[in-house]
């Protein structure tokens, strides 16, 4: 069986980080394993308080995972602080990670920062290079980049200029801007375009979080990339499409809606 890490922050409400990301491993075939970075005390209204681990904590996470089990995939989220990010990046180099999906993580659904501004120095030098695929929305990516993003066109120069930082390949998503949600890929020499059709609901936590696990499990079981991104997009619009209602603000989607009827009944 295949396996994957995913290296984020958790997520007590469920919905997103390390929670998601597990959901999403299993509902896509791979077996996953975690590395916790932060502890995120948050529900789907707000974010109450975020505790970073310490230093030697994830790297013995990461040790004890690596060591024992083949990772084919690793999919970064919330990494909070530069130290956090050179640790995680050494080990990755140790450990020869080649199939790696960073989500630069700076914002809870709430609006709440959960990166430094000092540390975003350290991902575009540290983390960027070591990536295969770099998955930013829009705000993320015009952070990275410095690029502000207005059009398709801006998704673009954006993506290219990340991709010269060091990402093998790189996926700007769209859907902060008006209009059906489209995805820019870029691997160097070319782009894809990648459109869905926005779904109309408040329950969209985790979402980010989803999509990169989803596409690392892809990766994981022998997808190529644009095949991965593909198979990444349809689950995560299923997921979204029978979001569920639970909680007083932005709801989760549903990870494993495969395995329910339309009525909600567990099949």
């Amino acid at each position: 069986m295949r396996c994957c890490m995913s290296i984020a922050g958790s997520d007590c409400s469920g919905g997103a980080g390390i929670q998601a990301d597990l959901k999403t491993f299993a509902a896509n075939g791979v077996y996953g394993t975690s590395v916790i970075t932060s502890i995120v005390a948050e529900n789907t209204n707000r974010v109450l308080s975020v505790w970073e681990m310490d230093v030697k904590a994830i790297e013995d996470q990461i040790d004890a995972v690596f060591e024992d089990i083949p990772i084919d995939a690793v999919k970064l989220g919330m990494l909070k602080s530069a130290p956090v990010m050179c640790a995680v990046a050494q080990k990755l180099s140790q450990y020869q990670a080649t199939l790696v999906v960073t989500d630069p993580v700076m914002h809870a659904k709430s609006g709440r920062a959960l990166v430094e501004k000092a540390a975003l120095a350290t991902m575009r030098e540290t983390l960027i290079p070591l990536t295969f695929l770099l998955t930013p929305n829009i705000p993320e990516a015009q952070v990275l980049s410095g690029v502000q993003i207005e059009t398709q066109a801006d998704m673009q120069r954006a993506a290219e200029k990340l991709w010269r930082m060091g990402a093998a390949n790189v996926l700007v998503k769209g859907g902060h801007l008006p209009g059906a949600p489209t995805d820019v890929l870029f691997d160097g020499k070319c782009f894809s375009i990648f459109r869905a059709k926005r779904v109309a609901t408040p329950n969209t936590h985790g979402t980010g979080c989803t999509l990169s696990s989803a596409i690392a499990a892809g990766l994981a079981r022998g997808m190529d990339v644009k095949t991965a991104v593909q198979h990444g997009k349809d689950y995560v619009t299923q997921a979204i499409l029978h979001a569920l209602p639970i909680g007083k603000g932005h709801g989760p989607t549903h990870h494993f809606y495969a395995f329910y009827d339309r009525k909600g009944v567990f099949k």
